[in-house]
């Protein structure tokens, strides 16, 4: 939603670092994100643009608009409102999942991976260099770490050694064990989806 939000932003040539204009331009557009793991979709006033959040430009100015406290309040509580309305439940990703969005989830996870790890996948994803890519992570790791703090009662997972199959395992498995709560399951860290 961050990233939308973003691009939003950026299509329109707006100052991201301008937090004041941020601020007043967050609740313009319709932000819309599937809740189906099969037919995953981010769209903005009806356009999807899953793959236009996923750019370096928007990567590099996330930071900044996640940043506007006025723009977390909206988007959190879109996010609490999602999970909310969620039957029978939902998994939920993202930075501050876990600590803010839904603290009473039954199920947190901490999803972690080696930075040179998570480089290489995103690289892979995006067809950039691994360097390149590395070094605007670790960026917007350094720019994000008030919101990638690990709840005290997540499940830490370090996925660095890991494929995407076995990671998957272990968040489900952790999840049948905790089975009947429909609370929603919350995956948080350093970009727990790469």
């Amino acid at each position: 939603m961050y990233r939308a939000l973003t691009w939003w932003l950026a299509s329109r040539e707006a100052d991201t670092e301008d937090r004041t204009l941020v601020a007043s331009l967050a609740v313009i557009p319709r932000i819309e994100v599937s809740g189906d793991p099969e037919a995953p979709w981010t769209r903005v006033n009806g356009r999807d643009v899953s793959a236009e959040i996923r750019g370096q430009e928007v990567s590099a100015r996330v930071s900044a608009v996640a940043s506007v406290p006025e723009v977390r309040a909206h988007l959190i509580a879109m996010q609490q409102a999602i999970i909310a309305a969620a039957e029978p439940g939902i998994v939920a990703e993202g930075r501050d999942i876990g600590t803010v969005v839904a603290p009473a989830a039954a199920v947190k996870v901490f999803l972690t991976a080696a930075s040179g790890a998570r480089a290489a996948r995103r690289a892979g994803e995006q067809g950039t260099s691994v360097a390149d890519t590395e070094a605007a992570q670790d960026r917007r790791d350094r720019l994000d770490a008030a919101q990638s703090a690990m709840a005290y009662d997540a499940v830490l997972l370090d996925s660095t050694d890991m494929t995407l199959p076995e990671v998957i395992e272990a968040i489900t498995g952790l999840a049948r064990e905790r089975a009947g709560d429909s609370s929603a399951l919350a995956c948080t860290g350093r970009k727990c989806h790469d």
